[in-house]
């Protein structure tokens, strides 16, 4: 797709600062920039590239005031990270099509009730009264299970497994070879040293605009409900145990866990790496830095957390100049 200048600036409610014809193509980061491509620049260590940069628009916070002369033309917003997000969510949304279509090799078993326009490729299974909302597209080699219900609008990757009588909001994509609902990690010690396995009996909620990404495991609840509240990303290899509860618009990056039981507040940051024991509570608004272990609750919002065991992240610092002094005598 081809935008100009004035047309993206439309979009974002912009000011163009340049040529307003002028044409791109193409998205590139802006130290690879090229003619026809649009660029973004948001972080202040990469200005350098402002200047070299060959692409013919960059944009740019409405307070940037370039040191050296700018080739390119440059559109003003008041955030350019998040408006170079809006613009790839209007790209990709004028590129998406919805129809309705049926896998030949797809099975949908007759109870099974399918909205307008929904997409069944090859070798996906829909089970014994699925419910499946409009618009929404599962790819090839998915098991949807029975009694799952899905909601509008949602993307199941290739391999995605959604076990029998999970719940799924509007506007979830899940990626390729996720699964969701597995049984939990539930074990009884027997006498003669061996482990009787906890049935669950329970399922998995997850709301609306909740993206989840490949490999990643949520499993089912004992009794009630696993959820993951509304707006969440969990990334690839992320794993979420048997009733835990993720707050809204809490973000998990790769190979995260949780374990049972655990609650975690709204807007919350798990870096990668990240391990929460099981029965504990997590604060709104905490964050922690890449292979942090948690062992405690939090209860004060807003603490950003480092380390195993996980303690503030100053409090980390200031110890890690004293051990690291001391490993050197």
């Amino acid at each position: 797709m081809e935008f100009k200048a004035k047309e993206i600036a439309e979009i974002l409610n912009g000011v163009v600062d340049g040529d307003p014809e002028v044409v791109v193509s193409t998205f590139a980061r802006i130290e690879s920039g090229k003619p026809g491509a649009i660029c973004f620049f948001a972080n202040p260590k990469y200005e350098h590239y402002v200047y070299e940069c060959k692409a013919d628009i960059i944009i740019v916070n409405k307070t940037f005031e370039p040191k050296q002369p700018v080739s390119a033309t440059m559109i003003r917003v008041e955030d350019s990270y998040a408006a170079v997000a809006a613009l790839l969510d209007y790209v990709v949304a004028k590129k998406r099509s919805y129809k309705r279509y049926r896998g030949l090799r797809s099975r949908i078993r007759w109870s099974a009730k399918l909205g307008k326009k929904v997409y069944v490729g090859d070798f996906a299974y829909v089970g014994k009264k699925a419910v499946i909302g409009d618009f929404t597209k599962i790819y090839e080699n998915v098991y949807i299970g029975d009694g799952v219900r899905i909601g509008k609008y949602c993307t199941i990757y290739p391999g995605a497994c959604i076990y029998p009588g999970m719940e799924i909001g509007d506007n979830v994509t899940i990626h390729a070879n996720a699964v969701i609902g597995c049984d939990g990690f539930g074990y009884a010690p027997l006498q003669d040293g061996t482990w009787k396995k906890i049935e669950h009996t329970g399922n998995v909620i997850i709301e609306d605009d909740v993206e989840i990404g490949a490999c990643a495991g949520i499993d089912r609840s004992q009794m009630g409900s696993t959820i993951v509240r509304k707006g969440c990303k969990i990334d690839n290899h992320c794993q979420i145990a048997h009733n835990v509860e993720v707050g809204k618009n809490t973000v998990m990056a790769a190979m995260s866990g949780i374990a049972g039981s655990t609650k975690i507040g709204e807007h919350c940051i798990l870096g990668g790496q990240v391990g929460i024991a099981g029965h504990l509570t997590v604060a709104d608004n905490t964050s922690f830095g890449a292979q942090s272990g948690l062992m405690g609750s939090i209860k004060k919002p807003g603490q950003a957390m480092f380390g195993s065991p996980a303690i503030p992240y100053m409090d980390y610092m200031r110890s890690y100049a004293v051990f690291k002094k001391a490993g050197r005598q």
